[in-house]
């Protein structure tokens, strides 16, 4: 319900003309609710206006679109209207070339005030979007256009404020908006609008076009690398990592596709490997590290004993991981401060699965989120493992998709999580006996692939959702879209 002030608030935005006329009258102490509102009515003008006079040193759209005491709607969440997020940009501009002292003009108070636009925490979950909204990757271009634009625009007048204003932004790049990128990270050197990574997600880029981006970041302000589709191999890894490794104050690290060849190892992929775990050594910020798809079996001691400090998310997903590969993980010091844990696409059905309920059983503690999507359990599997799991008392999601359960299997597990109270998301696989024909065991691919009775599926739903109601947990969301439901975030947890 909202607020009689968020009320009156959006009754005054009505009349853009008259808000912005009314803005210098106002108190400070509103422009905060102003701002949410007008972002979320998409009143332009208005919005521009506030940008434009804005009277704090911070703006931050994390603090300002959350759910709030005047208004439940948690704008962060939702995908921000193209209209909204123009018209910040354009109000920022405006700012900048703002005459510092002159007839109409806001106070010096609040033309001098604005030092930090924080646009982070922006939603992107990789999904169509409608028309009507903005994506991260377009959020980065047009905040990089403006870099460009206040660059060649030339020196700045006299008589035009000058006191420079960070832009705080995540910033995707790939193979296609890498030159222009680069050219706006440029732009910001010495300008009056300095843009300000805070993440940088690279797809499917060159080593020389990543390493050349992460020379022009701050390293003061970034937290999180992340490289995806970059297969850059141990020797690649070895030309970026030292890059990667002066930023201090990184708390993320995401890499994907670091092959080596275990087997059969040369002179080169040793030399690169432990190259790069003396670089890994230099972090002293590192909270998050995830690995998927990198060949390292039986290496994960070496890997994780190289830390300065303990992990608090591992994602491990697809790195064919050894029995003693686990027994490492659940002894060292990072088992205890696990807050997410993802171990997708590795086979604990066998010899792996009491290391693994010994991982469990080290992490049950501090663990929030855990992923085994794929990982071949059954229902003795899950069955033997439900004692264990269950001691999860502040386990938040967990993803089961595409391992062979049955019905009587998933109507085990949900009446022993009615134990933990936190628990919100399950992600759990269609029921084998939904399949006709399954062989068993049942590979993955045939899981993901093979065609399920949907009549048989419906009384299954029905039957779970039942179920809930009885236990009294009808708020819990069992499900099997695993592409609808966003894996938390590290930072989100």
């Amino acid at each position: 319900m909202h607020t009689l002030v968020f009320l009156s608030t959006r009754q005054v935005l009505q009349c853009q003309p008259a808000a912005c006329q009314a803005l210098p009258l106002l108190p400070r102490e509103l422009f905060p609710l102003l701002f949410k509102v007008a972002f979320m009515d998409k009143k332009t003008v208005v919005l521009r206006e506030l940008v434009h006079t804005w009277p704090f040193p911070l703006l931050s759209f994390q603090q300002l679109l959350q759910e709030c005491a005047h208004c439940s709607r948690a704008l962060l969440q939702e995908r921000p209207s193209t209209e909204s997020m123009q018209a910040v940009i354009l109000g920022l501009t405006a700012r900048l070339h703002a005459p510092e002292a002159g007839a109409g003009t806001q106070p010096l108070c609040r033309k001098h005030a604005l030092r930090v636009l924080d646009m982070t925490g922006l939603l992107d979950d990789g999904v169509e979007q409608d028309p009507g909204t903005m994506s991260m990757w377009d959020c980065t271009a047009a905040v990089a256009r403006t870099c460009i634009a206040q660059q060649q625009g030339g020196a700045v007048e006299p008589g035009l404020a000058t006191v420079p204003v960070e832009v705080r932004v995540d910033l995707r790049v790939n193979r296609a908006s890498y030159a222009f990128l680069r050219e706006a990270l440029r732009s910001s050197v010495g300008s009056p609008l300095r843009l300000c990574c805070r993440d940088l997600r690279a797809e499917d880029l060159p080593m020389r076009n990543t390493v050349a981006l992460l020379q022009l970041l701050d390293a003061g302000c970034l937290r999180r690398v992340d490289l995806r589709f970059n297969n850059l191999g141990l020797r690649g890894l070895s030309v970026i990592i030292p890059h990667v490794a002066r930023f201090q104050h990184l708390a993320s690290l995401r890499l994907h596709y670091v092959h080596g060849d275990s087997r059969q190892p040369s002179v080169d992929g040793e030399d690169n490997f432990r190259y790069f775990l003396a670089q890994m050594g230099r972090f002293t910020c590192l909270r998050e590290l995830s690995m998927g798809s990198s060949l390292l079996s039986g290496r994960l001691d070496q890997l994780l004993s190289t830390l300065q400090s303990p992990l608090e998310s591992l994602e491990l997903a697809f790195c064919a991981l050894l029995p003693e590969d686990l027994r490492f993980l659940s002894r060292s010091s990072h088992a205890a401060h696990l807050k997410k844990l993802d171990l997708s696409g590795n086979d604990l059905s066998g010899s792996q699965l009491v290391p693994f309920q010994g991982l469990l059983q080290a992490a049950a503690a501090t663990l929030l989120h855990l992923e085994l999507t794929e990982c071949q359990l059954a229902d003795t599997q899950l069955l033997a493992t439900l004692p264990i799991l269950t001691r999860c008392a502040s386990l938040r999601y967990l993803g089961l998709y595409g391992n062979p359960l049955s019905m009587a299997g998933l109507k085990e597990l949900l009446r022993d999580s009615a134990a933990q109270a936190e628990l919100r998301t399950v992600v759990h696989p269609f029921p084998v006996d939904c399949y006709e024909g399954l062989p068993w065991p049942p590979p993955a691919s045939v899981l993901l692939e093979a065609s399920i009775n949907e009549e048989k599926f419906a009384r299954v739903e029905a039957e779970l959702h039942q179920l809930l109601l009885a236990s009294g947990r009808a708020h819990v969301l069992w499900t099997t879209d695993i592409y609808g439901r966003l894996a938390a975030d590290y930072f989100s947890l």
